[in-house]
């Protein structure tokens, strides 16, 4: 199951400040910042079956040194206080989400294939397709935190609605569990609570995405 703490800061200064801070280089950088550019499409059936059932899909475009596709599907869960709990699966895909490739695609080690019948239950590859779109630039260090491996993601960007009369800003940092003590991400989000001007941030970036596509 995905852990992590969505931070949501004012603008691109204030996100930024934290990758310069003491404290961050104090959590033990393992390996150089990657940066790139994800453009994520969001796949559901006209009538929107699977997010009635408390899942999304997802194909990634992601831009970087490597380029490549990627499929995610995540059910159940929750979040609250800017903490998210989700079943997650990821697969690489050849171009288009299908359905069967993503299953042989995901590896064993992960949280449980079969939940993934009841996210499909009734829909075909053929049924799924793009409810919304964003596009935003992340830059990625692995953090070593007292034996604890997190992942922190720095995103920014600009979500748009389809005629761009409406907009939304992407400014958040994700940390993600990888390995280790769950307690110590914990603690070093209550670490930049307490440093920084940020507050938790409970909804998705689809979920503010396909909110946005429904004014306009």
């Amino acid at each position: 199951m995905e852990t992590e703490v969505k931070l949501s800061f004012k603008n691109t200064d204030s996100l930024m400040k934290v990758a310069s801070s003491d404290l961050f280089s104090e959590c033990g950088i393992s390996s150089e910042p990657k940066t790139v550019t994800l453009e994520n499409y969001y796949l559901d059936t006209p009538d929107m079956k699977i997010l009635q059932r408390n899942g999304s899909v997802r194909k990634r475009i992601v831009k970087g040194e490597e380029s490549y596709i990627e499929g995610t599907v995540k059910y159940g869960g929750g979040s609250s206080s800017g903490i998210h709990k989700r079943y997650e699966w990821n697969a690489r895909l050849n171009g288009d989400f299908s359905i069967e490739d993503f299953k042989k695609g995901i590896s064993d080690d992960g949280d449980p294939i079969e939940l993934l019948d009841e996210v499909f239950e009734g829909v075909g590859s053929s049924d799924l397709s793009p409810l919304c779109y964003n596009s935003f630039v992340r830059t990625v260090y692995k953090l070593d935190y007292f034996g604890t491996v997190i992942e922190a993601c720095f995103d920014r960007g600009i979500i748009y609605n389809s005629d761009k009369s409406g907009s939304d800003e992407i400014c958040e940092l994700e940390l993600e569990f990888i390995s280790g003590n769950v307690n110590e991400l914990m603690v070093l989000s209550e670490r930049i609570k307490g440093e920084f001007d940020c507050l938790p941030l409970d909804k998705s970036k689809f979920q503010r995405t396909l909110e946005l596509a429904k004014r306009g």
